[in-house]
């Protein structure tokens, strides 16, 4: 680190999208858009065998955080992966070790 000071807003920053992944089910959604590249609400919550209100809370939680990124068609919304910022979350975790 040398003479770089910590800036609190970056941490805050960090640790807040850090704890929205760090939940079971997050992860769950995560890896399965991973594999599936976008897919709307209902084949997650299906796929995941939980309540739609569940699945919309945690997908809410990592699009807020900047993890997920949605796009609306008609009556649909697809959630997809925001390749940057779950690329540069692992990228900085690698850094610790």
């Amino acid at each position: 680190m040398g003479n770089q000071r910590l800036d609190a807003k970056k941490l805050e920053d960090a640790a807040s999208k850090l704890r929205a992944i760090a939940h079971p089910m997050r992860i769950a959604i995560i890896e399965m858009l991973d594999k599936n590249k976008q897919m709307n609400v209902t084949s997650i919550y299906e796929n995941l065998k939980i309540e739609q209100a569940s699945a919309s809370h945690h997908l809410n939680v990592l699009k807020n955080k900047g993890v997920l990124k949605s796009r609306r068609s008609g009556k649909n919304t697809f959630y997809s992966i925001k390749d940057d910022a779950l690329k540069s979350i692992i990228e900085c975790i690698e850094k610790c070790n």
